[in-house]
């Protein structure tokens, strides 16, 4: 076991793209991203435009019907992250997701801090009224381009941060405050190239965490990394957290 598993007991991650890749969900940046393969999707993403070009929001309707598919399954990683739970380890995880895997494969919700929202609901933002987005997308589908709010016809979004738009505070504050508690701050998937999320990990090493950096690519992050994995996410994640489950339990 690497010496920097030993005496962890509070752990925090921080998850992104790269993560859910294995779980067919694709990334945004990576050589097959969705910003790589078709640049123009981050206008679509943007929160101004998003606002004020109607054609945006109907373009944005219909990528979003094709990226967001049923019966997407968490993989080894999530669910080697969930059973961390039960080995004694306190554990967080920040993620910049907005799939919702890290849930379905058994991590607590309480214990998931979602810091760019979930897909799992739209918003109204006039009346701030909420929609499973399935069932909005149901309508795109039937022929509504752009799916106004049925309560007061004002515009939807799914319930994610969009580019140009500011995370939650409440959520950001709580995430810097795990951060900072962390013993070992595990990144995983990101290219850490999104602040402030990124600026996560300088926190938590700024307060005596261990950082651990677990991607594909190089990271503006890496010098301050303890260690950094460049193996495959799905066998590299619950390596380490059977070595983390291993350590807490000969600690007991």
């Amino acid at each position: 076991m690497p010496a920097w598993v030993y005496g962890v007991s509070r752990l925090a991650v921080l998850s992104g793209a790269g993560i859910s890749t294995d779980s067919g969900i694709p990334d945004y940046r990576g050589p097959s991203g969705l910003w790589t393969k078709d640049p123009e999707l981050v206008g679509l993403f943007t929160r101004e435009h998003f606002l004020k070009d109607p054609a945006v929001r109907r373009r944005f309707w219909q990528s979003i019907t094709q990226l967001h598919r049923t019966g997407v399954e968490p993989n080894a990683a999530h669910r080697a992250l969930a059973e961390l739970e039960f080995a004694g380890l306190a554990v967080r995880v920040l993620t910049q997701n907005v799939d919702g895997l890290h849930q379905k494969a058994g991590s607590s919700a309480r214990k998931v801090l979602e810091l760019h929202g979930t897909m799992a609901t739209c918003s109204c933002l006039s009346c701030h009224a909420k929609t499973p987005t399935e069932e909005v997308l149901t309508r795109v589908e039937a022929g509504e381009a752009d799916p106004s709010c049925r309560a007061c016809g004002g515009i939807l979004q799914p319930s994610i941060v969009l580019f140009g738009q500011f995370l939650d505070q409440d959520v950001l504050s709580l995430a810097g405050n795990i951060a900072r508690a962390a013993q070992l701050f595990l990144a995983v998937g990101s290219s850490l190239m999104v602040e402030p999320a990124a600026g996560l990990c300088a926190a938590a090493v700024e307060c005596g965490a261990s950082l651990v950096i677990v991607n594909r690519d190089p990271t503006p992050y890496d010098h301050l990394a303890i260690e950094v994995v460049r193996e495959p996410i799905s066998t590299a994640v619950p390596r380490i957290c059977a070595a983390l489950a291993a350590q807490a339990t000969v600690s007991r």
